[in-house]
């Protein structure tokens, strides 16, 4: 390849002397360096970006670029490197990748001194090999003579200054040590066992990455899975919205229901079993909640007794601090109320639609505790409201709930510092289902 049509020298020109570096697919002009397939370094040079270039990839010692074009990097890489600069590694590794060279493109810690030579701030680079002509290159050292530059009428002897200031050539001195003191370049020549202990660090080198980079996996993923998994919840969210926006829109008629959500104090309902067996009763169930302290009902019963309340209360309310984080990042914190009843009699007290409000039935995992209830079907029941089994955390599992929508709370019996844990676990639970199924009842 001629110096006139090397892409190498090509490029650099172009780029020394500010030229439009455009790019072309079938003869049309192309904005993405990615889709074209020619590069047009001058209004007469049109080269194809694959073109292999003179520059020398690392561990190579390949001279020939058109026996061994994978030996040296393409013309696009050389201009992708120039192009991104001034980016960061991560960065320009990323703008590589896109631009279509996952791999092949000019290092990070070559780069530098390939963008020098191309603005010409260094003349030569140890791994561009040097074109053909330049090869058998052989300079011959001149004796020392005086050559006259032309002719002259003035006599032998004259000073040169009196010459200059006559207005005369002078003579040129040509010497045998002006013309050594700047000879060619030698150029460093790799010896072979040097290459061969290059390749074997290569072959264990671990190519720079970050968190863009990482993600990049070499097959692709399937998330189909995930997608379905949501999706019936995202259907769940957008109809309430849409039926939110519904009941605020002043030129719709609003629906009773909603209409009957809007009050502040729709406060959520938890329903508990109303067994003296159960872990969970109205004489503890108000420290565990709101205390995050599990006390065995019957301490909490002598408790209880001792400061003059022989019966609990049929109705008890639970408050809780829920700290929540809109999207722009910040935090509010609020007091949320809820109410915990036992009996069916004691729900009738909130109304009609009482069983609207009821977020949360904690069972034992006896089917009796729900006879009385709107919906006595376990599986039905735990349709509509969110199930909690209660048990000791060593008690074997129970065969009666495997096909019971619930979840199971495990209380230890003897480390009480594992209780807010449990309680913590309890309400991101509550909080979870309530959100997707109930958001009305999570603005109070």
């Amino acid at each position: 390849m001629s110096a006139s049509t090397d892409a190498l020298l090509a490029l650099r020109q172009a780029i020394k002397s500010r030229t439009s570096i455009t790019y072309t697919k079938d003869s049309e002009p192309e904005t993405s360096l990615s889709s074209a397939t020619h590069l047009v370094l001058s209004p007469s040079l049109s080269l194809p970006k694959s073109t292999p270039t003179r520059l020398r990839k690392p561990g190579s010692s390949s001279t020939d670029p058109s026996s061994h074009p994978t030996d040296f990097f393409p013309l696009e890489a050389v201009l992708i490197a120039w192009l991104f600069r001034e980016s960061l590694g991560a960065e320009y590794m990323r703008q590589a990748r896109e631009n279509g060279l996952a791999v092949g493109f000019v290092s990070v810690t070559e780069r530098k001194n390939v963008v020098d030579w191309l603005e010409g701030r260094v003349n030569d680079l140890d791994n561009i090999v040097p074109l053909a002509c330049e090869c058998h290159r052989i300079s011959t050292p001149s004796l020392n003579r005086m050559v006259p530059a032309a002719e002259s009428t003035t006599p032998p002897g004259t000073p040169p200054q009196l010459r200059q200031n006559a207005g005369l050539p002078s003579t040129r001195v040509v010497s045998q040590s002006a013309d050594l003191s700047s000879p060619s370049k030698r150029r460093y020549v790799a010896d072979s066992t040097d290459i061969e202990i290059v390749k074997k660090i290569r072959q264990s080198e671990v190519e720079l990455q970050d968190r863009n980079t990482v993600l990049r996996g070499t097959k692709p993923n399937n998330f189909s899975a995930v997608k379905n998994t949501y999706a019936e919840k995202l259907k769940k969210l957008k109809e309430v919205s849409k039926n939110g926006g519904a009941a605020a829109a002043a030129t719709q008629a609003p629906d009773p229901k909603l209409q009957a959500r809007k009050p502040k104090n729709l406060y959520p309902i938890i329903m508990i079993s109303s067994s003296p067996t159960a872990l969970i009763t109205m004489h503890n169930v108000k420290r565990f909640l709101q205390e995050a302290v599990f006390e065995p009902s019957q301490d909490a019963r002598a408790r209880a007794a001792a400061e003059g309340n022989p019966r609990p209360e049929d109705l008890i309310a639970i408050y809780r601090k829920r700290t929540t984080i809109d999207p722009s990042g910040r935090e509010t914190e609020m007091h949320a109320r809820y109410f915990v009843v036992d009996s069916t009699e004691a729900l009738a007290k909130f109304g009609a639609d009482a069983w609207d409000r009821v977020v949360c039935v904690m069972t034992t995992g006896q089917a009796w505790q729900f006879r009385p209830y709107k919906w006595s079907e376990p599986k039905t029941l735990f349709h509509h409201v969110k199930g909690i089994y209660v048990s000791w955390a060593n008690d074997p599992p129970n065969s009666k709930i495997k096909d019971w929508n619930v979840t199971e709370l495990k209380i230890d019996q003897h480390r009480r510092h594992v209780d807010k844990s449990v309680v913590a676990h309890f309400w991101k639970t509550l909080d979870t289902w309530t959100t997707m199924n109930k958001p009305w009842l999570m603005q109070g």
